[in-house]
């Protein structure tokens, strides 16, 4: 039985990609980590006037089809659950491309959940749910 399976096209298709998923995922975490890990050496702190708060910074574009649709309200709902206790920076990456360069932005949209001190520590590439941004946010205060 088990040696037809092995010879079976569909089972090595299937194994095939679960191998390509499973690279990709393990991608997209190394991507975090070491976007992480960069921005970390070069003591980046989004913005001065944070008043000792953590931050949620949020890059988009006036295109991004899901920035609107999935990343925007879920923010807003993260700013319901969080109240005054974080601040939100909204960056368009197309007008500020230098920023998003600083940031290791390479899509949108993009959040970083930054802590009081400016120290980043957790990055999402792609659409981030509320939950998930709270969770984050939770696990800096």
């Amino acid at each position: 039985m088990l040696p037809n399976l092995l010879t079976n096209p569909i089972f090595g298709r299937a194994l095939l990609a679960l191998m390509v998923i499973a690279v990709g995922l393990l991608a997209y975490r190394l991507a975090g980590y070491f976007t992480l890990a960069w921005l970390r050496t070069r003591q980046m702190a989004p913005d001065s006037s944070s008043n000792g708060k953590p931050v949620l910074l949020y890059f988009t574009t006036p295109t991004c089809a899901p920035c609107k649709t999935l990343q925007r309200p879920a923010i807003h709902r993260l700013q319901e659950l969080a109240g005054d206790r974080l601040q939100i920076v909204e960056i368009d990456a197309s007008l500020q491309p230098e920023i998003a360069d600083q940031w290791g932005v390479f899509s949108v949209p993009t959040t970083f959940i930054v802590d009081s001190n400016g120290a980043p520590r957790y990055v999402n590439h792609g659409v981030a749910s509320a939950e998930k941004l709270f969770d984050q946010f939770n696990h800096t205060v």
